[in-house]
């Protein structure tokens, strides 16, 4: 068997997007690939909501922290996601040339309301982040190329973005 792809998902704080995203990959326990996730900006902890939502999906991410760019910045990662559009305009060049891509989702932790609605928000951003992560592992990951990666993670990245907006505008 070929080497893991290591895959690391970069948001601006590190406490919701990336860090679900990082543990619906690692709770795949897809041979194929290993997720990680850092900030451009990482806040102090992980939001609770975030943490309430992984548990959802059975998940017990009580010991995450979230974690700089600069701490794993030379861990020679494969592929780079970012989730929020901040952290598209900061994301810094990685050794290595890995293959980039956005994944853009509107951020959970911005949303206004009772602790329901909230909630619900958290709960969309992990659906959406779920269903691209399942796209992406659906992929032949061991058989493309970089430049043919980077393009399939691109257009997962697009994918549902019509019906995001019609329901969140």
């Amino acid at each position: 068997m070929q080497r893991r792809l290591k895959l690391l998902f970069v948001c601006t704080a590190n406490s919701a997007r990336s860090q679900i995203a990082e543990s619906l990959v690692r709770a795949k326990r897809d041979p194929r690939i290993e997720g990680g996730s850092a900030g451009t900006h990482p806040a102090s902890r992980v939001n609770p909501l975030a943490l309430t939502v992984l548990r959802e999906f059975g998940i017990d991410a009580a010991a995450a922290r979230p974690k700089t760019i600069d701490d794993v910045a030379e861990e020679g990662w494969d592929i780079v996601i970012t989730v929020c559009d901040s952290a598209r305009e900061s994301c810094p060049v990685f050794p290595g040339q890995p293959a980039m891509a956005h994944w853009g989702v509107a951020d959970p932790a911005a949303v206004e309301g009772d602790d329901a609605t909230k909630l619900n928000a958290f709960r969309e951003a992990a659906r959406i982040l779920n269903r691209r992560i399942e796209l992406m592992l659906a992929l032949p990951l061991e058989k493309l190329e970089s430049l043919a990666l980077e393009s399939e993670l691109r257009r997962i990245g697009t994918t549902g973005r019509d019906r995001e907006r019609a329901t969140s505008g």
